[in-house]
């Protein structure tokens, strides 16, 4: 099962440059998040009237919706420089050390997975956070002394799609803090058709909204299933997607009408058809599906959640009644149902 899924909200290398020339560059091209975006327009204007920095800001939720984007919005917005990192690419408190003294008054510092910050880094940056400064230890033993550095006042946005792993010292720091949504669908058919007029692809309304609809509410995944229809149009439709071209395109992407694909089903299907539906528990999946286990946990289960395709129990994951009926599989019987319970209980 280890292969390249379209409908995975994860970010590309590879797509870096297109997804780049998508990014709306005002929170006024920016669409969906109306209540962030709100918030933030209040923040935003009452900074530059004082003239002052923005306080930090923590932005969270699912990946693909637009996180990075904002961070480059609140730049722009705020007439500032931005600087872009990650979490895991500061290895050492040198690392951030090093960033920091580099920036201006008022620049944007953008950490993304600021949740795999090591602890030696974090301690550097509460200081910077709180007070604008840097503590810096020279020499070792008895002789060693702490030295301030001074740094201009900056903003600071963290990015995270695991809020929980924030230790509470870090997100206390945060003045302001954004949970991002998952879109609807209308929201994901403005911004299908926003890119295919920068893509200059001849896509009509309702052909947009198909692709939305089986986006699974992530902006990401819209992108890049219009950039793949566009391919099958030009092919097979003279270049123009329709509802039919889309729906026709998504079918042989193996992209059903909720936006499973073929991985999602198979897990489902293996659940149901090895283990009668669960509980299954999450090492035993990964044995029977040839994926890690973290895997299984981040990628993959989170949408089937969403879903109420998939339930995580004390025993394990079971498959819910939605699932049978979307992959048009029958229920077991009641009366297998009760031995099976039976059989559950009993191995408690």
């Amino acid at each position: 099962m280890e292969e390249e899924r379209l409908v995975m909200s994860g970010f590309r290398e590879e797509e870096d440059d297109q997804e780049s020339s998508l990014r709306p560059k005002t929170l006024r091209e920016y669409v969906g998040q109306q209540a962030v975006k709100d918030s933030l327009n209040i923040y935003i204007q009452a900074a530059r009237q004082r003239r002052d920095s923005l306080d930090h800001i923590l932005l969270y939720g699912p990946p693909g919706l637009g996180k990075t984007t904002l961070a480059g919005i609140v730049a722009s917005e705020m007439g500032q420089n931005i600087r872009v990192t990650s979490g895991p690419a500061i290895e050492r408190a040198g690392d951030l050390a090093s960033l920091l003294t580099n920036l201006s008054s008022g620049d944007v510092l953008f950490i993304d997975e600021i949740h795999r910050l090591s602890h030696a880094v974090e301690e550097v940056l509460y200081p910077a956070m709180e007070d604008y400064a840097l503590d810096i230890m020279i020499g070792k033993g008895p002789s060693a002394r702490s030295l301030r550095v001074d740094l201009p006042r900056f903003t600071l946005i963290g990015a995270t799609t695991r809020a929980g792993m924030l230790t509470s010292p870090l997100r206390d720091r945060f003045g302001i803090s954004f949970r991002l949504e998952l879109y609807s669908p209308q929201e994901l058919s403005i911004i299908v058709q926003r890119s295919a007029r920068i893509l200059k692809i001849d896509c009509d309304a309702e052909g947009a909204l198909e692709i939305a609809s089986r986006s699974r509410g992530t902006p990401r995944i819209a992108n890049r299933l219009i950039r793949r229809v566009r391919d099958y149009a030009e092919v097979k439709a003279s270049g123009h997607i329709t509802r039919g071209v889309a729906r026709a395109a998504l079918v042989m992407l193996e992209v059903d009408e909720l936006g499973l694909d073929h991985t999602d089903r198979t897990m489902l299907r293996t659940m149901i058809e090895k283990f009668g539906g669960g509980p299954v528990g999450l090492d035993t999946l990964a044995a029977c599906t040839g994926e890690d286990a973290t895997t299984i946990e981040d990628v993959y289960e989170p949408y089937l959640l969403q879903c109420g395709f998939l339930m995580r129990t004390p025993r394990g994951r079971v498959v819910t009644e939605n699932a049978y009926r979307h992959l048009g599989i029958a229920m077991p019987k009641p009366a297998e149902d009760s031995a099976q319970l039976r059989m559950d209980i009993g191995d408690e």
